[in-house]
């Protein structure tokens, strides 16, 4: 288990862009992390997920083309680029973490490590 910190959220306007970071408290080789968003009523929906292991990576539709996942391993730092933003992309972000890869990885159940998220708002 890993202790995880979400920062650069903020509000933009629609189109704008935005980079969360996500610091880890130790070593984050051959973890499966993801980026994870939650809208006030509504449930938690995978965003990117990368195993750091060998960068493979997974988007939801909704972000194909607009975000980026990536990783630093010597800062033990997970960052998620956010470009063309939209008003639906509004939403707490919220870093996650496991140790085991083999589950789905936008299924939030498989993430055992969670960071306490921040606040991305796109105004139209």
């Amino acid at each position: 288990q890993v202790q995880l910190v979400e920062s650069g959220g903020g509000s933009v306007q629609a189109g704008g862009s935005l980079r969360l970071s996500c610091a880890a408290s130790g070593n984050i080789y051959n973890l499966r992390m993801g980026w994870f968003s939650q809208a006030p009523g509504k449930e938690r929906e995978g965003v990117a997920a990368i195993y750091t292991g060998n960068g493979i990576t997974y988007y939801g539709d909704s972000v194909k083309g607009r975000f980026t996942i990536s990783q630093d391993n010597a800062k033990n730092t997970l960052y998620l680029q956010m470009n063309s933003l939209k008003p639906e992309d509004t939403a707490m972000y919220y870093c996650a973490a496991t140790f085991w890869p083999g589950g789905i990885w936008y299924s939030p159940h498989e993430y055992a490590s969670w960071g306490q998220g921040t606040q991305v708002t796109v105004s139209s």
